[in-house]
């Protein structure tokens, strides 16, 4: 029986990017929309285009992100924002290495392109880096949105955040049970429409916020 890797793509009225994304998935690779509240139509598109859909009523990111884990059944699950700023055909490279064993948790490192993300967001994102190889010891660049790992290793974990600090804490838990942690690098563009965190300041303050009550609990 062929290989089958679940993706898990959150989505909060993203109906422009989707068929693109979709369409773009590789052999192997079975799309889970988890659509947490859209009111565009992503869902119902989604479902249309073939992809599986769960809807996630309980607003937040790592809501999103936890009901595609759940309903996923594949052994190896991938995460990826569906906006149309990472290709789906670069999932074999955070996949492979978690499937042939060498990898427990592997995430897309972004190369930007011209205008992929505004200042204030690199900055972040920049912090947040350095905060992550300062508290892990791991020689990580980037908090990165791709990224895949065993589904019953990521169940238990108890990722416990709803929100945008859900990415955040799987690498801290992760990190502090031992897993073997590694980057890669993948394209990412500009999306399609305005981003929900890094499109305005007060949406990645808002991400930032979250990330801070994760990082004290983690000390805690």
């Amino acid at each position: 029986m062929p290989r089958v890797i679940d993706v898990v793509l959150p989505v909060l009225n993203e109906r422009e990017a989707l068929p693109g994304v979709l369409g773009a998935m590789p052999a192997g690779y079975r799309a889970i929309v988890a659509d947490n509240g859209s009111d565009d139509g992503s869902g119902e598109l989604a479902a249309e285009l073939g992809a599986t859909v769960v809807r996630e009523e309980q607003r937040g990111f790592g809501a999103a992100c936890f009901a595609g884990l759940v309903a996923a059944t594949a052994d190896v699950v991938c995460f990826m924002d569906c906006d149309g700023s990472l290709d789906p055909g670069d999932l074999p490279k955070v996949a492979d290495p978690v499937t042939n064993g060498t990898a427990d948790l592997v995430m897309g490192a972004r190369v930007l392109e011209r205008g992929a993300m505004p200042p204030h967001a690199q900055l972040a994102n920049r912090v947040l880096a350095f905060e992550l190889r300062r508290r892990t010891g791991r020689p990580l660049t980037d908090l990165g949105p791709m990224r895949a790992a065993r589904r019953q290793a990521l169940l238990d974990l108890g990722i416990a955040d709803r929100r945008f600090g859900w990415p955040l804490e799987m690498v801290l838990r992760a990190a502090a049970a031992g897993w073997r942690i590694e980057e890669t690098p993948v394209p990412y563009r500009a999306r399609d429409g305005k981003s929900k965190i890094t499109g305005t300041v007060k949406g990645t303050a808002r991400a930032v916020r979250d990330m801070r009550a994760v990082f004290a609990d983690a000390e805690r």
